[in-house]
């Protein structure tokens, strides 16, 4: 990945559950290009594609379902208790979505931009961002949100909150830090403040 002229690129982080989409949402509303690097993940295995033959080559039929996708939950309970399945799937991924998220900064007028992904720190991508922002929520509200919006068990719920980094990690590495675990309100208010800091970007043409 390189650095993009005339744009200020925001990494937007965060572990799973910790209102990271809802910030994400926050910022395009107030006027940046969201781009979200975990969606175009999703994508990047979808039938037809050649991420999703490769993770087909890796892991084997059974992870379809009887349509044929690939069954997410089925090969999330897999990666989520095998690091090195986790890291042989991601090595598949992130090169896709890599390029696909170049080509789409290339092509926005919007001057700043926010990448959202979860897996933000562990890859290349946080290379090519101006700051990075992370949000973050105990752990107990990260499992309620799981068992309650995603109709998780808990055991699941707990197994996908372990396999990440620690929040503490994902804070230390951060310029801002969004506390999620209160009202929308009070979120908002720390996003418009966060926004203000952004300095101003210059037209790439006049540098």
């Amino acid at each position: 990945m390189s650095n993009w002229p005339g744009k200020y690129v925001v990494g937007l982080t965060g572990n799973i559950a910790t209102g990271k989409s809802v910030v994400g949402k926050m910022l395009e509303r107030l006027g940046a290009c969201s781009i979200d690097a975990d969606a175009l993940s999703h994508r990047a295995i979808a039938k037809g594609t050649p991420g999703y033959k490769e993770v087909i080559a890796a892991f084997g039929k059974w992870i379809l379902d009887g349509n044929g996708n690939i069954d997410r939950a089925r090969l999330g309970r897999l990666v989520f208790s095998d690091p090195e399945a986790l890291q042989q799937l991601e090595s598949i991924i992130h090169p896709l979505v890599e390029s696909a998220i170049d080509m789409m900064i290339q092509h926005t007028s919007q001057r700043v931009i926010v990448i959202e992904a979860i897996k933000l720190l562990e890859g290349k991508l946080v290379g090519a961002c101006d700051t990075i922002w992370t949000t973050c929520a105990p752990e107990h509200i990260q499992k309620a949100r799981l068992m309650q919006n995603r109709n998780m068990s808990e055991q699941d719920a707990l197994q996908r909150i372990h396999a990440q980094l620690p929040q503490e990690v994902k804070t230390a590495a951060a310029n801002v830090v969004i506390e999620n675990s209160g009202s929308l309100e009070e979120t908002w208010e720390q996003v418009v403040t966060a926004w203000k800091a952004i300095p101003p970007v210059r037209d790439a043409s006049s540098t």
